[in-house]
C-alpha cells in the first residue's frame, strides 16, 4: 500500500511546486523563500507519508513489551514508544539509541527493525533480543519484562514433555 502512496503523493508534490517554479520568473512577487517553505513542507509530507504504518502493523505494536528491560551481564534496554509518530519506538541501551518500527513475521514472533542501522529486535514469549545484522552480532540478549520473566520461570518450573516422554 505504501508503494501506491508514495508514487501518487510524488506527483501531486511535483505538479504543486511546478507552478511556484515558473511563477518565480514571471512574478517577480514570488519569494525565494516562500519556495523553500513550500518545499520543505512538501518534504516533511513525503515523510510522514513514509513513516505511516498499516493497520495490522499498528496491530503488533501493541503486543510490544515497553519500559527498562533487564538483559543479561547486568545489561538493560529501554524500550518506549514514540508519542508523535503512533507504532514506532526508540530502544535505548549502553552505547546505541534506535528508532524502531514493527514488521510482520511468519513465526508469531514479535519483530521490530531499524532499516538504516541494521538493528532488530526480537520479542518472543520468554525473553527479547537486539541484534545488529551489519555486525552479525546479539548487542544485547536474554531482555525481560515483568511479564516474559513469568512465562520463563514457568517454562522452568513446569518443562514441556520431552519428544519420547
Amino acid at each position: 500500500m505504501k508503494n501506491l502512496i508514495l508514487p501518487s503523493f510524488l506527483a501531486t508534490c511535483v505538479c504543486l511546486l511546478a507552478p511556484l517554479v515558473g511563477a518565480q520568473t514571471a512574478l517577480p512577487s514570488t519569494s525565494r523563500t516562500e519556495i523553500r517553505s513550500t518545499a520543505k513542507q512538501l518534504a516533511a509530507g513525503i515523510t510522514a507519508a513514509e513513516a505511516a504504518l498499516e493497520p495490522f502493523e499498528l496491530a503488533i505494536a501493541q503486543q510490544v513489551h515497553t519500559g527498562v528491560l533487564r538483559c543479561e551481564l547486568g545489561a538493560s534496554v529501554t524500550l518506549t514508544g514514540d508519542p508523535q509518530s503512533p507504532g514506532y519506538f526508540n530502544v535505548l541501551g549502553k552505547n546505541f539509541r534506535y528508532r524502531m518500527f514493527p514488521v510482520a513475521t511468519s513465526t508469531g514472533a514479535i519483530r521490530l527493525e531499524d532499516r538504516k542501522a541494521g538493528a532488530v529486535w526480537l520479542q518472543l514469549s520468554n525473553k527479547s533480543m537486539l541484534m545488529n545484522q551489519k555486525a552479525g552480532q546479539r548487542m544485547a540478549d536474554e531482555c525481560m519484562s515483568p511479564a516474559q520473566l513469568t512465562v520463563a520461570q514457568g517454562m522452568r518450573d513446569r518443562p514441556a514433555p520431552g519428544l519420547l516422554d
